[in-house]
């Protein structure tokens, strides 16, 4: 027969449970830090140089706050609000286009910016819930201390990796401040070729778990068993319990820092000269009468102001239907193109016209003169803007709330031909499409005629003098390393660049100045890894070492029994 159970017994197992229950709460400023170190994430991104270097320190310290989370919910918050510090700023010049240039009231931007970064910190909120899992964290026992381990850093890794992938997908996707574009200048650029910048993402994460681990551990290294003699079994456990992940991540640095010299892709065809135009027009005039007349003027001057083998436009700058088009402009283009051997790519709306002479179909689009041929080349843009080119289902009524011209447009095709500029086959995209790094890698890789160079027409006029055009560029940066293809960017505004096939900048315009920038460019042939597999890589590892870490992590420990 047991025996009873005295009073004093039960005051103290409530005692204990109170105590557990306190240290579970985690105090309201542990998240409020959080969120600041995700505003701080925000200087690791262009235009800060180099800022790769200090990515890996804030995500260690994102990590490590991770690890002083007592359960699956408080590490979800601290996920919550790290994403939500990130992204509102990191992305608030999404304000001045809905109030500055959009119409919206202040107020209405404000929160719809505040909104759209607490849905895009979901997904750091996601890959904290499922790392909390998956290491074993939120199965060992939520009152028990969590030690950073191997496993766990795994974990953290592949976790992180899908939440940025998710990111990027969902609802069309925003991949935008995926961790992998601040590696464009830090130690961990070499890796973009073979796994994308989600896969640069995982392994970001990877280290900063484990700068976290062996930090840690030497903390946690009892002065006693560093100092037993040598041979000693304590010791030799705390010394390789620091120095494993140590080297570990010296190793993956030192890859990162030496792949950058191998060559995925070699050089192929004759080198063209382009040039890259930037209009420099303002948004607000960009849509109204004497605004186009003077868009039309500029262009149709810096178009035939001197030849090249290329001639690219921004975006839009012919900002009207091609059917609309002065046919004095279009007829003075097309000699100066047949004239001098001058190819030209400029931005224009596209359009179907009914037999009843109605307009259906618009399109985002890139039309193309190849001299002494008839007829154009055309690209229709294929990832449109939600809000900005289409309207999704039930969102009209925001979309009316500004002032945006030509909101809801067609889709091009997900794979279009190339461009042929003397032979060589050009791949373009316009403006946002240039973030989805899978879907350049796919034009590359099921072209017939594999794109030796790519091409980017973009406005962003709409962001005013913000940290947007940087952004951007650092982005554009990424899918020249993950391709081995340069990449030519003629913007309205900024930044127009020349980007080699190893994502340096070779040449830069001076931002909201007008003017071209004149570049000679080589194609290259060849596939990378990335360009073969896309984010299959990634995914699949991750998939697998989450499933292990949750298979084979800690288990909640069992009851006693009375």
């Amino acid at each position: 027969m047991a025996e009873p159970i005295d009073s004093r017994t039960r005051d103290s197992a409530r005692a204990a449970d109170t105590s557990i229950a306190a240290r579970r709460a985690l105090p309201a400023w542990h998240y409020v830090a959080a969120a600041a170190l995700g505003a701080l994430n925000t200087f690791s991104f262009a235009p800060t140089p180099h800022g790769g270097w200090l990515e890996i320190a804030i995500l260690a310290g994102f990590y490590f706050w991770l690890t002083r989370t007592t359960g699956w919910k408080s590490a979800l918050f601290t996920g919550w609000a790290f994403g939500f510090g990130n992204f509102v700023s990191g992305v608030w010049w999404l304000y001045v286009s809905m109030h500055f240039y959009g119409g919206m009231p202040a107020a209405l931007a404000g929160a719809a910016l505040v909104l759209f970064s607490l849905y895009l910190g979901l997904y750091p909120a996601l890959a904290a819930l499922v790392w909390s899992f998956c290491a074993g964290h939120a199965k060992n026992g939520r009152t028990l201390p969590f030690s950073p381990t191997w496993h766990g850093a795994f974990a953290f890794a592949s976790a992180w990796a899908l939440g940025e992938w998710a990111r990027g997908y969902v609802f069309t996707g925003f991949p935008w401040l995926s961790s992998g574009y601040a590696q464009v200048d830090g130690p961990f650029a070499g890796f973009a070729p073979i796994v994308g910048v989600y896969g640069v993402g995982w392994v970001l994460a990877l280290v900063a778990a484990l700068v976290v681990q062996a930090l840690v551990n030497v903390c946690k290294a009892r002065p006693d068993a560093l100092a037993e003699p040598a041979g000693g079994g304590a010791a030799r456990g705390a010394t390789g319990s620091v120095a494993t992940p140590v080297i570990a991540t010296v190793a993956v640095i030192a890859a990162g820092l030496l792949l950058p010299l191998v060559n995925w892709t070699h050089p192929e065809n004759t080198p063209l000269n382009v040039r890259l135009l930037q209009g420099n027009v303002k948004q607000e005039m960009k849509f109204s009468e004497s605004g186009l007349d003077e868009s039309l003027a500029e262009f149709q001057r810096l178009i035939t102001e001197k030849p090249a083998d290329l001639v690219i436009t921004p975006e839009t700058a012919i900002p009207v239907l091609l059917q609309e088009m002065p046919e004095k402009f279009g007829r003075d283009i097309r000699a100066f193109a047949d004239g001098t051997g001058t190819a030209i790519l400029f931005g224009a709306v596209g359009g179907t016209i009914t037999p009843d002479r109605r307009v259906v179909d618009y399109t985002n689009s890139l039309f193309g003169i190849t001299p002494g041929q008839n007829g154009l080349y055309r690209y229709d843009k294929h990832h449109l803007v939600p809000f900005g080119e289409f309207v999704p289902w039930g969102f009209h009524w925001f979309v009316n709330l500004m002032n945006i011209p030509l909101g809801d447009f067609a889709r091009g095709a997900p794979v279009q031909p190339p461009f042929l500029v003397h032979n060589q086959p050009v791949a373009v995209d316009i403006c946002y499409e240039d973030i989805f790094g899978e879907e350049i890698a796919r034009t590359v890789r099921e072209n017939p005629t594999s794109p030796g160079i790519l091409i980017n027409s973009t406005n962003l006029a709409w962001f005013g003098d913000t940290i947007a055009l940087d952004q951007h560029l650092q982005i554009a940066r990424m899918r020249s390393l993950e391709t081995g293809r340069p990449m030519l960017r003629a913007t309205n505004t900024g930044a127009t660049a020349a980007i080699d096939a190893h994502g340096n900048v070779i040449a830069r315009l001076p931002a909201f100045t007008v003017g071209s920038l004149d570049v000679r460019v080589e194609g290259t042939q060849g596939f990378t890894p990335y360009v073969r597999s896309g984010n299959n890589t990634v995914i699949a590892v991750s998939l697998v070492l989450l499933a292990f870490g949750f298979a084979f992590g800690p288990a909640r420990p069992s009851r006693k029994k009375a």
